[in-house]
């Protein structure tokens, strides 16, 4: 199993050179303007307020957002990593003050009987995005390396074909003029315990926590071999994995941003201000108001 995973692995990364990519936005190595300028390590709480820098990269999000809108491009970046990593909290800041209708998130639930019968990826290819558009998978085709292995919810067989597939899926895609740009969220095991206890003691993260989650404990060790394993197969030249340190959330958040938006080369497309109209009132008459039926104003 070894000897072929690394046959696999040489022969992808051969393939990788050979293949034309002109017409494809490459994202290694994009220019990064403006207030985006590498400025040394920034110390949250000392060197720079959280909230603050969070906004700040959030404008810059807008304008990435609006760039890819007018360009037509289309971005599919992938997270990926442990249970209570951080993906959704880093998800939610990125989309958070973005256009749905541009920028979407993808959450797959567990596929049905149906789909378990599809060709593997074919569930997958009919959220990746149009043009103008950005993408975002909450987990991605790369459960079938990761919880599918560990917790035997597939073949053997079917887990060599996709170690053999996804390469060579996701050049279709680079090819394609898609951008690509996975995320893997990494967490120690003490900072995951810490935060499923959190997890499990408030009401409201509670819905967090699902059955597979408890069961996964008991296999750290496999996943985390089936990572390493991923890793060498699918870490490749033209679609490579970039690695969050989540130990600190808030850290993690504002350094993936950072990251996107380097990875993209965008200009400031903002429209000029604009003037609101006056309001075209007309000597209509409304019915009474006593008449509509208003909810209970019990917040004053």
């Amino acid at each position: 199993m070894a000897n072929k995973e690394k046959k696999n692995h040489k022969d992808a990364k051969q393939k990788d050179q050979q293949i034309d990519m002109k017409g494809a936005p490459s994202p290694a190595g994009n220019p990064v303007e403006g207030l985006l300028q590498p400025d040394g390590v920034q110390r949250l709480g000392k060197d720079c307020d959280y909230e603050r820098e969070l906004r700040r990269l959030q404008t810059e999000l807008v304008k990435l957002q609006e760039w890819v809108r007018n360009e037509g491009l289309r971005v599919v970046v992938l997270f990926e990593g442990r249970d209570a990593a951080g993906k959704g909290g880093a998800i939610k800041r990125v989309t958070e003050s973005l256009n749905p209708r541009v920028c979407r998130v993808v959450a797959l639930a567990t596929p049905t009987e149906r789909e378990k019968s599809q060709w593997y990826f074919q569930r997958y290819v009919p959220h990746l995005p149009a043009a103008g558009e950005m993408v975002l998978f909450d987990r991605s085709w790369y459960n079938r390396a990761g919880v599918e292995r560990v917790m035997g919810f597939c073949t053997e067989r079917q887990y060599l074909e996709f170690m053999q597939s996804c390469p060579e899926f996701e050049r279709m895609l680079l090819r394609s003029g898609i951008i690509l740009i996975k995320y893997w969220f990494s967490v120690s095991d003490a900072e995951q315990e810490r935060r499923f206890q959190d997890r499990m003691s408030k009401p409201t993260k509670r819905w967090k926590i699902s059955p597979m989650d408890l069961e996964s404990r008991k296999h750290w060790a496999d996943y985390s071999k089936a990572k390493d394993e991923m890793f060498a197969i699918t870490d490749t030249k033209q679609s490579p994995w970039y690695v969050v340190n989540a130990e600190d959330k808030k850290a993690a958040r504002l350094n993936v941003i950072r990251h996107l938006l380097s990875m993209i080369p965008y200009r400031d497309l903002t429209p000029e201000p604009l003037k609101l109209p006056p309001l075209g009132k007309s000597k209509y008459v409304r019915p009474p108001i006593q008449e509509q039926n208003f909810i209970p104003q019990i917040y004053r």
